[in-house]
């Protein structure tokens, strides 16, 4: 009796239903495995130093078995883990991996018990606490008031301590601990194709709010969890109607003062962020020329300009030594300096960064920036002016680096917030004025946002 033969459909189906009936098998990792896998990438991060995105994804090539959901949590729990690292090795006493984990699951959610359950050796979880780890949790809960130095309370590097004291004075540990917290996710309207209202109801389902102080910002608050949200598959970001933007960054935008028909040079645009948000405030009218020392930061603004329907961004991207923007010397009515800093405002969504940023990194910045600064003299023409903006906390990078540019720049002379302010059509923002020279200051602790600084200098 011959074999009966299979229609090619129906193997497919069958292949189809073979392949379901495997992931179905593939049972997600346990919370307690999940912790393991956390320490386990975190020790890596330790021996290599190593960025932790990197480490992340190698581990998950290594272990395939792993679904998106086990991925997610594991990054969720070494992204805490990291944000409290100093803090969390005080409390247990330890700076080894597994400490680290203990002491920010801990300090997240004070359970003990639920900490014994997770950490009971059985499977593929992590070793049974020892009486040691039980003594020291014991210890912290009992009293939750660290008597640290600010630089642990507040989980930022020990050598950065004098440059917190000096920008932030007593409040520097609140200042480090708000930078260590969870960030939210914050989307900026593109209102080349549609306005708030719409973008709030278009995205209802995952109940956004205004943001405190952008006209464009909306906020998505993270999950209990740290799961964030899968925006690639939203309608309304595929379409360009929202672009993900820290509410600091709009800001930064908005005290540009841009108005339609300006000329606008953005020297260090990156991946176009605030190009972008430039191109919806001048109402496509104008011309923003996008540029940055590095071409290859440049690649995703060409689709990023497609997607918002920005008709009035050129982009210039770097071509050896020729000088690409000759013809816009004494032209331009603004430059914008996005200057490259120590991002130590951004620690937040990049809690790995500053452990891995050391002195001779934010000397180099520090160069980078007056170099920056004196290039945009360069192009801004006569009563315009430069934005200088960082995302970055340091009075170093910040009011320092103003001063003395203005001290070798006698032409310029800066603008005082409150004038940025009403410039911008945001009086408000004043409040935010620094107290150690001219430009604002916006940090989670003070503005609900990634620390950043924007000053304005005008050509007199």
């Amino acid at each position: 009796m011959q074999d009966a033969v299979v229609p090619p459909r129906k193997r497919r189906e069958g292949l189809h239903d073979a392949v379901l009936q495997h992931c179905k098998r593939v049972a997600p990792l346990t919370p307690a495995a999940r912790i393991a896998a956390a320490i386990e990438i975190l020790a890596d991060i330790a021996a290599r130093r190593r960025p932790a995105a990197e480490a992340i994804k190698d581990w998950g090539h290594s272990h395939r078995f792993a679904g998106s959901g086990d991925r997610s949590a594991i990054a969720g729990a070494i992204f805490d883990a990291l944000r409290k690292k100093s803090s969390s090795a005080f409390v247990m006493q330890d700076e080894s991996a597994r400490a680290v984990v203990l002491g920010a699951m801990i300090q997240r959610d004070a359970d003990l018990s639920k900490l014994e359950f997770q950490f009971s050796g059985v499977g593929h979880g992590p070793a049974i606490l020892s009486d040691a780890e039980k003594g020291r949790l014991t210890a912290y809960l009992a009293n939750r008031e660290l008597a640290a130095p600010d630089w642990v309370r507040g989980d930022y590097p020990e050598w950065l301590a004098p440059a917190f004291a000096a920008s932030f004075g007593a409040a520097a540990a609140l200042e480090g601990q708000a930078l260590a917290a969870r960030a939210p996710v914050d989307l900026r309207v593109n209102l080349l194709k549609g306005d708030r209202a719409g973008a709030m109801a278009a995205l209802s389902h995952l109940s956004p709010a205004p943001t405190p102080h952008s006209p464009w910002g909306l906020r998505i608050n993270v999950r209990e969890d740290g799961k964030g949200v899968a925006l690639a598959a939203e309608p309304a970001y595929v379409r360009g109607l929202v672009e993900v933007q820290d509410e600091g960054s709009q800001l930064a935008a908005l005290l540009c003062g841009a108005k339609p028909g300006d000329q606008l040079l953005d020297l260090c645009a990156g991946a176009g962020g605030k190009a972008l948000a430039l191109a919806a405030m001048m109402g496509n009218q104008g011309q923003i020329y996008a540029t940055d020392p590095d071409g290859r930061r440049l690649m995703p603004i060409f689709a990023r300009v497609e997607r918002a329907g920005a008709r009035n961004v050129q982009v210039r991207a770097p071509r050896g030594a020729e000088d690409i923007l000759a013809d816009l010397r004494g032209r331009c009515d603004i430059v914008l300096v996005d200057a490259p800093c120590s991002g130590s405002g951004a620690w937040r969504r990049n809690p790995d960064a500053k452990w891995r940023m050391r002195p001779g990194a934010l000397d180099q910045r520090l160069k980078d920036q007056a170099d920056a600064l004196q290039q945009a003299t360069r192009y801004v023409k006569q009563g315009g002016r430069i934005v200088y903006v960082t995302c970055s906390v340091l009075r170093a990078e910040n009011e320092e680096r103003i001063a003395a540019f203005l001290e070798s720049a006698p032409d310029f002379l800066p603008l005082d917030a409150a004038h940025m302010s009403r410039a911008a059509g945001a009086p408000a923002l004043a409040a935010f004025a620094s107290k150690f020279g001219p430009g604002l200051r916006l940090s989670p602790l003070q503005s609900q946002t990634d620390g950043f600084y924007v000053a304005a200098l005008t050509k007199s």
